[in-house]
Parts: C-alpha cells; structure tokens; sequence
C-alpha cells in the first residue's frame, strides 16, 4: 500500500464502527422500533456510517471520485468510492484549489486519505432468508477491492463488510469462503479487523459482524485471475 503511515488505523476503524453501531442498535432497542439496521440497504446506511466516524473524531467525505477519475472534466464522471476519511476531522484536499486563496493548508491530500467501500448483507430480510445471500457476498463484494486496488494513486484503502446473521459463526465461515475466493482471483485484500455487535432479532439476525479488509495496490499479475 506504499511507505506512508497509515492515516486511519482498519483496527481504530473498526473499534469506532462497533461501538457507533451497537450505540445506534441500542437506540433502535430504546424505542422499540420494528425494525433494526439489518433492515437498511446500503444507500440508507452510509450516512449512519459517516455519522459514527465522525463522532469518533475522523474526517468523512462522502462519494468521492477515485483519483484515477479526476481526470474526466466533468465533476459528475468517474466511480466513485463510498467514504473516504481523512484524520482529526481534516477536510479532504480539493486539487483544483491547490496554490489558491480557497486552499485548505490542513487538508489532507487525496493519496493520504483512507479510501474505504462499505458492503453489507444481510442473511435475513423482511421477505424471510435471503436467496441472493451466497452471490452478493461471493461475488458483487469482490468488484470493490478490484476497483480500490487498481487506482495506483491510492496508498490507504479497505473493504468494509457488514454482515447481518443469526450467529457468528455463520458470518465467519462465509467471510473465511469469501477471503479464499478473492485469493484464488488474485484480490489484494489483508487480514481484517473484525468486530461483532449484538442486535435484536426482528428478521431472524441476531448478530452484527463488522469486518474491516485493508486491500493493497495490484499485483503484475491480473486482477481477477487465479495463480497458474
């Protein structure tokens, strides 16, 4: 991922998610609400996630083009990557105001913010278990640590898996499936820092597991491709 410090530890991460998330489930558990955050897509999630982080001190930027895309002229052009989180609360550099009077000097600049894509799946949903359970963490995940891996430009970036399961070891076991498949594809991703919050079982879920993947710049080899 390159000689720089790290700027956002995936463990400090994780820790704040955990603890933001099981605040947030306690909430929902107060008011006894019908249903809990393994009810949210992932639209509906990403605001509680940039919420959270920002409380416990992080700098949280929303849908940001990868740098790799600020090329194209139009600003609405390009992937986007879910958050990308800067330290003690910094904005994120802006390269068009560089050497302007609209230039941040305590901004962190875009290849020293950690890029971060957020996927969550849930084993239950509202219409009883979810068929789509097996692909969508198999194989719609990995199309993220693909997409982190080959912008060359960032040096910082993780996969954030949530997942919503009537027990631990169940999550666990489709993750230790999942991290042989991406392995085998030659998906750059590194031990993760996992946690687990409980959750009350409204849908059948009764366990959140917060799985927090450093992924790395691309190896020679083709992403996607298994070794010979």
């Amino acid at each position: 991922m390159g000689t720089a410090e790290v700027p956002c530890h995936p463990a400090d991460l994780a820790d704040a998610l955990a603890k933001g998330l099981d605040a947030l489930e306690s909430a929902y558990a107060t008011e006894q609400a019908v249903t809990g955050l393994d009810a949210l897509d992932e639209v509906a999630l990403h605001p509680l996630l940039a919420e959270v982080l920002t409380k416990a001190g992080y700098g949280v930027h929303r849908e940001q083009r990868y740098i790799s895309q600020r090329s194209k002229r139009k600003a609405s052009a390009g992937r986007r990557c879910d958050l990308v989180i800067t330290p003690e609360g910094r904005a994120l550099q802006d390269p068009e105001a560089s050497k302007t009077l609209f230039e941040d000097p305590n901004a962190t600049p875009l290849s020293e913010a950690y890029w971060l894509e957020v996927k969550t799946v849930a084993q239950f949903t509202s219409s009883g278990p979810n068929r789509a359970w097996a692909s969508e963490l198999l194989s719609t995940v990995s199309k993220d640590v693909a997409k982190l891996a080959r912008d060359q430009r960032i040096f910082h970036a993780g996969l954030l898996i949530l997942l919503w399961t009537a027990d631990i070891e169940t999550a666990q076991h489709d993750l230790s499936v999942w991290e042989e498949r991406c392995l085998l594809r030659n998906l750059p991703i590194g031990m993760p820092a996992q946690r687990h919050i409980k959750i009350q079982d409204r849908l059948g879920n009764a366990c959140g597991v917060i799985s927090l993947y450093p992924v790395r710049h691309s190896s020679p080899r083709p992403i996607g491709q298994p070794d010979q």
